[in-house]
């Protein structure tokens, strides 16, 4: 019980709709009786939460099976068996690895020759878990990053306290594998540092008032040379107080050197060029489009129309210039794509002398080589390229050869990873093993109508020998914003804790998401974000209709924006679902913009500060559309007291709300991992038990 509280994990909750109190009135719309959960160390709040928490402990994790289930989880996710994906900088590749033995993770390189082995030789750099215990910090790895340009010496090491976005940045020596004392070190902030040189960066933090964004990132940029105090170094670029973010970004190849500064804010971004004399041109695209200098090129990749020297490019269409002579005014923009209602860009990766593009057609890829040639660009199809499954390509190193990687995974297929060259026929490397036995399992594709009669397209994994009474125990996954994909992965835990014992897992294709490129994204932003829910609805009914499930059977799964997802089929749809799990979500609309980094996402969902846009969030705020006469499925909240990025105020109002009208939810709420408690491997598997229990309990 006690190593259970300590671990403090993430749950869901699933329950058959309560016949509501009739005499209980929902809270007034004007009055936020529950705001002093908002306060995350105020003692009646954490009194609230370790009550919830212990009542969820008791009624899942104290449960028969729930140590087993967990042990199982743990040992797929600790396995030594896992890929270890790596970074190229200099000569060598880079990799953070987390097992059992090394819960919080080692940092290591190595050779290409030795990692193209069975099993590489590694150099260890820096063990994270003896350097927690040294110092006493609870540290969470966040990010490495290496001077490529000087023989691999000079690096810094970004570092978390208790899984936060914000982080802690030291410069670290990789030839004595020390800390550097004195070096460019930065207290805890949302840091960001690039190498210019081992002798200069660019720096920004919280450089003192005035100097971070209404988000509390920094909106200013310095020239920050050794042996100079912070306060010293010199302003290069400022933002806006109303900026998100700004990022800098180093393009190195061998014959080109661009520095580019983006300012980041509410839908769209501004690239700058800092040019030799330290002057800065703007790079003249569509604020909403993708930009990727590398090398010669350019490439814009549209998200709306582009109406330019008297031809207008269509929403989803990837353009490509020479960088240079763009910079002088020039737009002779060649299209290397145009979309199709059925199929929009997955990834564009600049080789370096080819682009390789990865289509997306009906949520399945397509990988093809496009090279420059003096009559314009040829094409051909990536040779080797596994077919049903999902795969993404990444380059081994910077771009600076025609060399890449290739990762393909399937929800039946164990990831596996390919090295390459183009024009050559690319060879399998690594490879998982199968964490879970896959015989008589199947995967099929499946489209529901929405509300306006859109097809959405949706997975189906489960035994191919499914008998469609309407009584399988069926999980529905889904997202549908910021234009992510949901695409075919495998997951071995959902294998492992659901399929194998006949479980159905669904992944839902709805708007929002980019499967069919940008309008499908728009078609559910803003006024019309209610589109994503119908969609997501849409699926269920059509599950229900084929009698894959029933309502009785019937759960659903989200997390972050997923968990908006989720509070809109409590408020809007409970009549689908027995049991969901509602994890590190937005629900409070009416107050996201004011918890942590809620002003990023306004181009998504609107300003609930401006009336006629409030109107149309109000619709979709689950937090101000329970009633107290409502009928709602069984709710798992999670969330965790550390993250920064979606505040748990959100996730426990609600869930204080719904408790106090007698509706039937859990609450878990960790005390550390950040958003989505990922980066902690025993409090993930935790949380994954968690809500695999409750699943289970709900819906067999």
């Amino acid at each position: 019980m006690r190593r259970l509280w300590i671990l403090l994990v993430f749950g869901c909750v699933v329950a058959w709709p309560l016949i509501a109190q009739e005499d209980k009135p929902s809270p007034p719309p004007e009055q936020d009786r529950y705001l002093w959960l908002e306060e995350l160390a105020g003692e009646k709040a954490l009194a609230w939460v370790k009550d919830r928490n212990a009542e969820s402990v008791k009624e899942l994790a104290e449960t028969a099976g729930f140590e087993d289930l967990w042990a199982g989880l743990l040992k797929i996710l600790g396995s030594t068996e896992r890929i270890p994906f790596v970074y190229k900088e200099g000569a060598y590749f880079y990799n953070f690895w987390r097992d059992l033995q090394n819960p919080r993770g080692i940092w290591r390189r190595t050779t290409l020759a030795e990692y193209l082995k069975t099993k590489p030789n590694w150099e260890l750099l820096l063990d994270l878990d003896t350097l927690a215990k040294t110092e006493k910090e609870n540290w969470y790895w966040r990010w490495g990053r290496v001077l490529k340009a000087d023989g691999n010496r000079h690096s810094f090491v970004a570092l978390s306290r208790a899984g936060s976005d914000a982080t802690v940045v030291r410069e670290f020596d990789l030839m004595t594998k020390a800390f550097v004392e004195g070096g460019f070190n930065l207290p805890e902030a949302n840091n960001g540092l690039t190498w210019i040189n081992e002798d200069t960066v660019y720096v920004s933090t919280d450089f003192g008032p005035e100097s971070l964004t209404v988000s509390g990132f920094p909106r200013i940029v310095k020239l920050w040379k050794r042996g100079q105090p912070l306060s010293a170094a010199e302003v290069i670029f400022e933002g806006k107080a109303t900026d998100n973010y700004l990022s800098v970004v180093i393009n190195n190849t061998e014959d080109f050197e661009h520095h580019f500064f983006i300012r980041t804010f509410s839908g769209g971004r501004e690239m700058f060029l800092r040019t030799k004399d330290g002057k800065f041109e703007k790079v003249d695209v569509p604020e909403d489009s993708r930009v990727t200098p590398r090398g010669e090129w350019l490439t814009i990749q549209l998200s709306r129309p582009w109406a330019v020297n008297g031809k207008t490019y269509a929403a989803g269409s990837l353009l490509v210039a020479r960088f240079d002579d763009y910079m002088k005014g020039q737009r002779d923009l060649t299209v290397l794509f145009e979309p199709t209602p059925r199929a929009s860009i997955a990834g564009v990766l600049m080789t370096r002398n080819h682009l390789i593009l990865n289509i997306l057609e009906d949520v399945k890829n397509k990988l093809t080589v496009l090279t420059p040639r003096p009559t314009g660009w040829s094409r051909e199809n990536l040779a080797g390229v596994p077919s049903f499954a999902t795969v993404s390509a990444s380059v081994t190193d910077s771009g600076e050869s025609d060399d890449y990687f290739l990762t393909a995974s399937g929800f039946l297929t164990p990831t596996t990873l390919l090295y390459g060259s183009i024009g050559k026929v690319p060879m399998k490397i690594k490879e998982i093993p199968s964490f879970f036995d896959a015989t008589g399992l199947e995967v099929s594709q499946h489209f529901a109508i929405s509300n306006d009669g859109t097809m959405v397209p949706y997975f189906q994994i489960g035994p191919a020998s499914l008998k469609l009474d309407g009584t399988n125990p069926t999980l529905i996954f889904g997202y549908g914003g910021f234009g992510a994909s949901q695409r075919p992965r495998y997951t071995p835990g959902v294998g492992w804790a659901w399929l194998r014992h006949g479980g159905v897992y669904i992944v839902a294709n709805i708007r929002g998401g980019g499967e069919y490129g940008p309008a499908w994204h728009q078609a559910a932003q803003k006024e019309n974000r209610p589109r994503a829910y119908e969609d997501f609805a849409a699926v269920a009914e059509d599950l229900i209709a084929r009698k894959v499930t029933s309502p009785r059977h019937l759960g659903a799964e989200g997390i972050s924006n997923g968990g908006l997802l989720m509070g809109n089929m409590i408020t809007s749809y409970p009549q689908l679902f027995r049991a969901i799990i509602c994890r590190s979500a937005l629900l409070d609309m009416k107050r996201y913009t004011k918890l942590s980094d809620g002003t990023f996402w306004i181009s998504e969902y609107g300003d609930p500060d401006k009336p006629e846009e409030w109107a149309f969030i109000q619709t979709f705020s689950p937090y101000h559309n329970i009633r107290a006469d409502g009928k709602y499925p069984s709710v798992l909240f999670m969330t965790s007291a550390r993250d920064d990025r979606v505040h748990p105020g959100h996730t426990r109002k609600m869930a204080a709300m719904m408790k106090d009208l007698g509706f039937d939810i859990l609450f878990y709420e960790s005390i550390e991992g950040g958003h989505v408690g990922v980066a902690n491997m025993r409090l993930s598997t935790y949380m994954a038990a968690l809500g695999w229990t409750f699943l289970w309990q709900k819906l067999k």
